[in-house]
């Protein structure tokens, strides 16, 4: 018997939903992703619905978002926040920690590793770091 060959596949989409609701709880409660969860409204609900209906899609499942929205850009919804490697960085860390949470297995995270930095990193759209103490221009001292 094969094995599945899409994380859609292994996961499910129960699995794909519990993984973004865990995600979401997690950068509702973590200081650590207090910037990325100040982007996002009170009620996280409507956004948990949309990132999972989008993953189960990306993850190789049915295409529920494009369904739903007819397009499947994820630039153009993130133009109104400045979004750096920062808060690409605290979004990657947070789903890591619900795959971690939702004991994702070795060979899923290992998946999806490579592709949830892309995805992240292309909806990102300042670069750099905003902190004058990071600015590449500003010659620290050896």
């Amino acid at each position: 018997m094969a094995s599945p060959q899409t994380p859609y596949q292994i996961l499910g989409e129960e699995g794909i939903r519990r993984l973004v609701s865990v995600f979401y709880d997690i950068m509702d409660s973590w200081p650590e992703a207090a910037a990325l969860r100040a982007m996002h409204a009170p009620d996280l609900d409507p956004m948990k619905d949309k990132l999972a209906e989008y993953l189960i899609g990306w993850m190789g499942g049915p295409p529920l978002y494009a369904d739903k929205h007819g397009t499947v850009c994820m630039t153009e919804p993130h133009e109104p926040y400045h979004i750096g490697p920062e808060e690409r960085d605290q979004w990657l860390a947070c789903m890591n920690k619900a795959l971690e949470e939702t004991s994702a297995s070795k060979d899923v995270i290992e998946m999806l590793r490579v592709p949830l930095f892309r995805i992240a990193d292309a909806v990102r759209n300042k670069e750099g770091p905003s902190s004058a103490a990071n600015d590449p221009n500003v010659i620290a001292a050896s």
